[in-house]
Protein backbone atom coordinates (compact mmCIF):
# COMPACT_ATOMS: atom_id res chain seq x y z
CA UNK A 1 0.00 0.00 0.00
CA UNK A 2 1.26 3.42 -0.90
CA UNK A 3 1.10 6.42 1.34
CA UNK A 4 -1.20 9.19 0.23
CA UNK A 5 -0.24 12.77 1.01
CA UNK A 6 -2.15 14.46 3.78
CA UNK A 7 -4.75 16.88 2.58
CA UNK A 8 -4.23 20.41 3.81
CA UNK A 9 -7.21 22.67 4.25
CA UNK A 10 -7.45 25.68 1.99
CA UNK A 11 -7.63 28.57 4.43
CA UNK A 12 -7.88 32.04 3.00
CA UNK A 13 -9.00 33.97 6.05
CA UNK A 14 -6.52 35.31 8.56
CA UNK A 15 -7.14 35.91 12.21
CA UNK A 16 -6.62 39.43 13.49
CA UNK A 17 -5.17 38.69 16.92
CA UNK A 18 -4.46 42.34 17.60
CA UNK A 19 -8.19 42.95 17.92
CA UNK A 20 -8.68 40.12 20.46
CA UNK A 21 -8.48 41.35 24.04
CA UNK A 22 -5.86 39.66 26.20
CA UNK A 23 -7.42 37.97 29.17
CA UNK A 24 -5.75 39.09 32.39
CA UNK A 25 -4.04 36.63 34.71
CA UNK A 26 -3.09 37.04 38.38
CA UNK A 27 -0.21 36.08 40.61
CA UNK A 28 -1.48 34.91 43.99
CA UNK A 29 0.94 34.72 46.91
CA UNK A 30 -0.11 32.29 49.64
CA UNK A 31 0.55 32.34 53.36
CA UNK A 32 3.24 29.98 54.56
CA UNK A 33 4.61 29.06 57.99
CA UNK A 34 8.22 29.81 57.08
CA UNK A 35 8.79 33.37 55.85
CA UNK A 36 8.86 36.35 58.18
CA UNK A 37 6.42 39.16 57.45
CA UNK A 38 9.30 41.62 57.11
CA UNK A 39 10.90 39.38 54.47
CA UNK A 40 7.66 39.19 52.45
CA UNK A 41 7.42 43.00 52.53
CA UNK A 42 11.04 43.26 51.35
CA UNK A 43 10.38 40.83 48.46
CA UNK A 44 7.31 42.80 47.33
CA UNK A 45 9.22 46.09 47.53
CA UNK A 46 12.37 44.94 45.77
CA UNK A 47 10.83 42.75 43.08
CA UNK A 48 7.64 44.66 42.23
CA UNK A 49 8.86 48.10 43.30
CA UNK A 50 5.87 48.57 45.60
CA UNK A 51 5.85 51.29 48.22
CA UNK A 52 6.28 50.30 51.86
CA UNK A 53 2.56 50.92 52.41
CA UNK A 54 1.41 48.77 49.47
CA UNK A 55 3.86 45.96 50.24
CA UNK A 56 2.78 45.95 53.89
CA UNK A 57 -0.91 45.92 52.94
CA UNK A 58 -0.37 42.94 50.61
CA UNK A 59 1.69 41.10 53.23
CA UNK A 60 -1.07 41.62 55.81
CA UNK A 61 -3.64 40.33 53.34
CA UNK A 62 -1.51 37.21 52.78
CA UNK A 63 -1.09 36.77 56.54
CA UNK A 64 -4.73 37.34 57.55
CA UNK A 65 -6.65 36.05 54.51
CA UNK A 66 -4.20 33.35 53.47
CA UNK A 67 -3.59 34.86 50.05
CA UNK A 68 -3.24 38.10 48.09
CA UNK A 69 -3.23 39.02 44.42
CA UNK A 70 0.11 40.76 43.98
CA UNK A 71 0.11 41.31 40.20
CA UNK A 72 -2.24 41.19 37.21
CA UNK A 73 -1.37 41.10 33.52
CA UNK A 74 -0.59 38.84 30.56
CA UNK A 75 -0.14 35.16 31.39
CA UNK A 76 3.50 34.94 30.34
CA UNK A 77 4.46 37.92 32.49
CA UNK A 78 2.55 36.52 35.47
CA UNK A 79 4.35 33.19 35.09
CA UNK A 80 7.67 35.03 35.27
CA UNK A 81 6.51 36.87 38.41
CA UNK A 82 5.33 33.64 40.05
CA UNK A 83 8.67 31.99 39.32
CA UNK A 84 10.44 34.98 40.86
CA UNK A 85 8.31 34.56 43.99
CA UNK A 86 9.29 30.86 44.09
CA UNK A 87 12.94 31.84 43.71
CA UNK A 88 12.50 34.05 46.78
CA UNK A 89 10.97 31.16 48.72
CA UNK A 90 7.35 32.37 48.59
CA UNK A 91 4.41 30.20 47.62
CA UNK A 92 2.75 31.64 44.50
CA UNK A 93 0.38 30.50 41.78
CA UNK A 94 -0.92 31.93 38.52
CA UNK A 95 -4.62 31.92 37.69
CA UNK A 96 -7.00 33.54 35.26
CA UNK A 97 -8.36 36.78 36.69
CA UNK A 98 -12.01 36.58 37.62
CA UNK A 99 -14.30 38.76 35.55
Amino acid sequence: MGMSPLATPDIDEQLDLSAAPLEPWEVVVWNDPVNLMSYVVRVFRTYFGYSLERATMLMRQVHHDGQAIVATGPRETMEVHAQAMHDCGLWATVRKASS
